[in-house]
């Protein structure tokens, strides 16, 4: 198959606007649609979901709403959002982040239904499966009907890794009890919730999902054929999600460089204070992470408070996604970074980051366990000790085989 620009000529996975379109938009005949989206929402040929729905001769869109990074993606990671209007449709647009994380009665008024069209990347921490769920609460609470576009998750279906979220963690960046990796397209997700009363007070919403065709859950991104858009700023490409679960946990206390601010984000651990980048690679790479190879790296970041200081560290590559353990690699670098520098206590540098970073495990069991010594074996339990139960749990909502 041919290849242009970076993706493949055409597709063998049609995404939920793609059939939506294919039945001539039949859920949504005759109704006022709100559509939650950003520029991820697009078909095959990179058309927006707001200007596809917009032509449609057969519904109104009548509100946008948009989360993290905004509904058009002007807007940097953590930045307030204004209300406004849509340049391109005049269609009136909501912040879903900022003041106002769950779309307000105020702001449902005059919709009949709300549509979601969103591509996540398989980690809870993303804050847009936050917004999914919030705006289904939102929906069964007023009333309204809801209908998720979906679309492939990157990582592959088959992939779940990490403690569900305690109720006491249970915040923007881990909503719900759901294992850290998950395997669940955005549809079974919603499913999920759903089913299981996950949403507040228990409440239901009258749920459609307008599923995938081609899609299996075996494939990575790359194996849809479907061209990659930057879900965020730090995700610019389909292989940047594959990272993000590697280091992203580790990027929340701030002591290490993940590769934000650089070229590779997400895919490496750098600092000034590493001494000796090859003895790291040597050490990772004698343990034998199914999947992986390090490599030792030095870069100096374009950016972040890090900005043109000498880094050295190591690159992580991904031979096996499959087969590769995402989230705990993380881990096994701090092992070996503290073995190689235990003046430098990770979680004693950064400690108004405790918080945070126990909220993205979904638990302070993690942490605990782990700091007691710097080992990966005192909290391999606690990470992989639910996913069993939870996979068995969730196969009841998966919709691709």
């Amino acid at each position: 198959m041919l290849i242009f620009s970076g993706f493949l000529a055409s597709s063998q996975v049609k995404t939920g606007i793609e059939v939506l379109r294919d039945i001539s938009f039949a859920p949504l005949e005759g109704r006022r649609v709100g559509l939650i989206t950003n520029p991820t929402g697009v078909d095959s040929r990179l058309r927006s979901t707001i200007d596809i729905l917009a032509a449609a001769e057969n519904l109104e869109l009548v509100a946008l709403y948009g989360p993290e990074h905004g509904v058009r993606g002007d807007y940097p990671a953590g930045e307030y959002i204004e209300n406004k209007l849509d340049p391109r449709t005049g269609v009136p647009m909501f912040s879903l982040y900022g003041r106002t994380r769950k779309p307000t009665p105020e702001m449902l008024q005059g919709v009949d239904v709300l549509v979601y069209d969103i591509q996540d990347i398989g980690s809870r921490s993303y804050t847009y499966i936050s917004t999914l769920g919030l705006a289904m609460e939102a929906a069964a609470e007023a009333g309204i009907d809801f209908v998720v576009l979906d679309r492939p998750n990157p990582l592959g279906g088959n992939k779940f890794e990490g403690p569900l979220v305690e109720d006491e963690f249970i915040s923007f960046v881990s909503q719900f009890p759901i294992t850290y990796v998950h395997g669940f397209t955005v549809g079974e997700l919603a499913k999920f919730l759903n089913g299981e009363g996950l949403l507040a007070n228990g409440v239901q919403v009258n749920l459609t999902v307008i599923e995938m065709e081609g899609w299996e859950r075996h494939m990575s991104f790359e194996d849809t054929g479907l061209p990659w858009v930057m879900s965020s700023p730090h995700i610019p490409h389909a292989h940047s999600a594959y990272f993000y679960p590697v280091s992203g946990i580790l990027g929340e206390l701030y002591t290490i460089n993940i590769g934000v601010g650089y070229t590779l984000p997400f895919q490496l651990f750098g600092a000034e204070w590493l001494l000796d980048a090859e003895l790291l690679a040597e050490r990772l790479n004698a343990i034998e992470i199914s999947g992986v190879i390090f490599r030792p790296i030095y870069y100096r970041p374009f950016y972040t408070d890090l900005q043109g200081k000498s880094l050295r560290g190591v690159q992580v590559h991904l031979m096996d996604l499959q087969k590769a353990p995402l989230s705990i690699i993380q881990f096994y670098v701090m092992q070996e970074l503290f073995a190689m520098h235990p003046e430098f206590h990770f979680f004693e540098k950064a400690p108004t980051r405790l918080r945070m970073f126990d909220q993205v495990c979904g638990t302070d069991k993690v942490r605990k366990a782990f700091e007691k010594r710097f080992k990966v074996e005192d909290m391999l339990d606690i990470w992989n000790g639910e996913v069993d139960d939870f996979v068995k749990l969730a196969e009841k909502y998966f919709l691709y085989k």
